[in-house]
């Protein structure tokens, strides 16, 4: 494997590596704008963009962008996070240049049609609805919301249906011309590659976009709080969070090991308390989700209306329990747990072109894997333990309930007993 990077004179970022053996490979464009680049009168469009990005351009049609890729077997896709938009298909090794030259063709030449933007309407307001009947994905977008109240970071990627009715042709171009520029453009590409070859074809591409010079955004501020909403579901849904590292922070390692400890897996303290010994819910886990300069380290669970303030009560005490208790053994499962995901993962060639755009974007190079073992396998007992008894001591932890919630605690008394 070859993993070389190359950035173009107007600050286009190209990398790629070749994995010898494959005969496909996985290309694409990563955009360093997403939900958290929007205006409180924006919030969904960046995640409208991405739909519109297949929907028609100067030179081809929605039907020609989707035929020229099934054509030669391939696959294309997209996705819109707070941070990020991301175009990108899995095509045989003679295909990569055709890829490239759609992507090229639809960054640069989208039409954005009256026509197709009501037909894509359509389709992001239905699944807006969808979503809204997704009680475990709803109950997340509310506890970022709670958590990081009146900023776009703590927006839903989707938007709010009255604004998605309103986006047209102005606003979605309007937002291309001031995010899409070429210094927050990330060309990936992982497996039968050519680097020469897509430099190449890149420069001419792209080679001639003008730098946007984006403003840096400000950093967001987790605040905290609760939401509580009553429904008639055949569950409750309880989710608890704090503010997590970001990925510059010393102990981003830390807090991934400590979750996966703690609610991580069949073996980790949450698992096995609140499910294998008491049966107070099907599923539970915890999880810690770094981005640019914040992170948010979170629980949830589903269980009955009956069940819920008994949950809350040995979520509470697991995580106190972890400051004082959490063993050797734990620790090292979870540093092999951590390492086995992410070496497995990077057998694919769309994890290894994922990887490297967001290593270049979080850190404008691409550290070699053993780098990131040896910081997996530095983090100790004591540096757990001292995340772990950092998380009871804060003041501001966020909560979403939703669902038949009836008697579940509220989180002033959630946080007292954390820190009694």
């Amino acid at each position: 494997m070859s993993l070389q990077v190359h950035t173009l004179p107007n600050g286009l970022r190209i990398a790629t590596e070749r994995m010898e053996g494959l005969k496909s490979a996985t290309i694409g464009i990563w955009v360093n704008a997403g939900t958290r680049n929007e205006t409180p009168a924006q919030n969904g469009i960046a995640h409208f963009l991405e739909h519109m990005a297949f929907k028609g351009t100067t030179l081809r049609s929605a039907l020609d962008i989707a035929q020229v890729i099934e054509n030669v077997g391939g696959f294309i896709n997209a996705y819109t996070s707070r941070e990020t938009t991301a175009y990108y298909a899995r095509v045989l090794e003679p295909d990569v240049a055709l890829a490239l030259d759609v992507f090229g063709d639809i960054l640069l030449n989208s039409t954005f049609e009256a026509r197709e933007i009501e037909v894509e309407r359509g389709v992001i307001l239905s699944e807006i609805g969808q979503a809204l009947d997704t009680p475990d994905d709803v109950v997340f977008d509310w506890l970022q919301g709670v958590a990081y109240p009146d900023q776009a970071y703590g927006r839903t990627i989707l938007g709010p249906a009255e604004l998605v009715r309103g986006f047209g042709h102005d606003d979605l171009a309007g937002f291309v011309a001031r995010h899409y520029g070429p210094e927050n453009l990330i060309l990936s590409a992982a497996g039968a590659v050519d680097h020469d070859a897509i430099v190449a074809q890149a420069e001419k591409i792209f080679g001639d976009m003008a730098p946007r010079n984006a403003t840096a955004l400000p950093a967001p501020q987790f605040v905290g709080g609760e939401v509580r909403r009553e429904k008639d579901l055949e569950q409750a849904h309880f989710t608890l969070a704090f503010e997590g590292p970001g990925f510059h922070q010393s102990d981003v390692y830390t807090a991934q090991i400590y979750a996966l400890a703690l609610g991580g897996g069949m073996s980790s303290r949450l698992f096995q308390e609140a499910r294998e010994k008491r049966g107070l819910c099907y599923s539970i886990f915890a999880s810690a989700s770094p981005s640019h300069d914040t992170g948010m380290f979170s629980i949830y669970a589903g269980t009955g209306v009956d069940q819920i303030a008994e949950l809350a009560a040995v979520t509470v005490d697991e995580l106190r329990r972890a400051a004082d208790d959490m063993t050797e053994a734990e620790v090292e499962r979870s540093r092999v747990q951590m390492k086995a995901g992410m070496l497995m993962g990077l057998e694919s060639p769309s994890a290894r072109a994922e990887r490297m755009a967001r290593a270049l974007s979080i850190w404008n190079r691409i550290p070699d894997l053993t780098e990131t073992v040896q910081k997996i396998d530095a983090v100790d007992v004591a540096a757990v333990r001292d995340f772990a008894g950092s998380l009871c001591q804060r003041d501001n932890p966020a909560m979403a309930l939703y669902g038949p919630i009836g008697e579940a605690p509220a989180l002033a008394d959630l946080n007292a007993a954390l820190k009694a």
